[in-house]
């Protein structure tokens, strides 16, 4: 079961100011390890260690086939690939400071050692973020058919409060 917390937009200036949202809560974290813990307990015939490398394996190939420009699609999972969080240029060629956009990661300024001034740096780039899209039957579709919902201890202890009448003044 996914269990779910509720959060209130307390954000004086949203147009959702004291609006109340669902948001999922996450029991824990499940390594390497413990992934080979679960998938030993399911009937695999290779070891704990072994499958603790298998996976170590897998990880680093993804990582390293994101990073040179490749989708990889593990089915009935995901496909994983890279993206960009580009930020605004002015140009492609800037021609008051002589510089070319430029496909690198940072800041749109840095200072300028010589001057001590900063300086546009004509960076494309902001940040690399890791994409992870379902696939096969792990679509969106299937999620919403098969996830069970409930509250978190938490969340239903404030929608018991909420539901006791307001003390008279």
């Amino acid at each position: 079961m996914i269990e779910l917390n509720v959060y209130q937009d307390n954000r004086q200036t949203s147009e959702f100011y004291k609006k109340w949202y669902a948001r999922a809560s996450y029991k824990e974290t499940i390594d390497l390890n413990g992934l080979a813990k679960l998938l030993k307990v399911h009937n695999t015939n290779w070891s704990e260690g072994a499958l603790v490398g298998i996976l170590k394996d897998m990880v680093k190939e993804v990582r390293e086939q994101t990073l040179n420009g490749n989708c990889v699609k593990i089915d009935d999972l995901a496909i994983f690939k890279a993206s960009v969080e580009s930020q605004p240029v002015n140009s492609l060629y800037d021609s008051t400071n002589d510089i070319v956009i430029k496909a690198v990661i940072g800041p749109k300024t840095a200072r300028d050692p010589k001057t001590g001034l900063m300086k546009p740096t004509g960076n494309a780039v902001k940040n690399i973020k890791l994409l992870a899209q379902a696939t096969g039957e792990y679509t969106r579709a299937e999620l919403n058919k098969d996830a069970v919902l409930g509250w978190s201890d938490l969340a239903q202890s404030q929608i018991d409060a909420a539901k006791q009448p307001e003390p008279e003044p």
